[in-house]
């Protein structure tokens, strides 16, 4: 005779509600999500906001980032990239932070906007952040694994991904 336990939607034996412990592990990634998504949201909004960020020379410009970054990034054809359009290079970055902000905030298509978010930072630690010494001074590279985090784990709670997805597979109320 074979005896076993019967796990459910919930994690713990037989149907009981989840604890405190079991409900943080289930949650883990809300703060993190919360955090990246205001972050990149604000990152974006401040760039179309900030006057002069998309010219391609002065102060403050996107243009004269790139040009001083240049020599010390890792991929300096990545910059000279940027440098062939900076006001399109700069709305690209601004627009895709706060797609990817949005899509954190909301959950939706959130491995995606992780990603997406992950390439960002990735491309930032390579041109802006790289001179920084040591390497952990400059902030991309642990933005970057921060995303990798969503990438892996998505929004399984609180998002409109899982009100989709419990929506066309007919799942029933388990913590939108």
């Amino acid at each position: 005779m074979t005896h076993g336990y019967r796990t459910d939607g919930y994690g713990g034996l037989g149907g009981e509600r989840p604890g405190r412990r079991e409900n943080a592990a289930r949650h883990a990634l809300l703060p993190l999500r919360m955090f990246l998504g205001v972050t990149f949201l604000y990152a974006g909004i401040d760039k179309l906001t900030q006057g002069g960020f998309f010219a391609a020379t002065g102060s403050g410009s996107v243009g004269e980032m790139m040009r001083s970054v240049r020599d010390s990034s890792a991929i300096p054809a990545l910059v000279d990239l940027a440098l062939k359009s900076p006001a399109g290079f700069g709305y690209a970055i601004a627009l895709g932070e706060i797609a990817v902000g949005l899509g954190a905030l909301f959950g939706l298509l959130t491995r995606i906007a992780a990603l997406g978010g992950a390439l960002i930072s990735l491309s930032l630690w390579l041109t802006v952040s790289w001179q920084s010494t040591p390497y952990y001074y400059g902030n991309d590279l642990p933005y970057m694994f921060l995303w990798v985090a969503l990438v892996l784990g998505g929004a399984p709670y609180l998002s409109l991904d899982s009100l989709i997805r419990r929506r066309r597979y007919g799942l029933a109320r388990q913590g939108f």
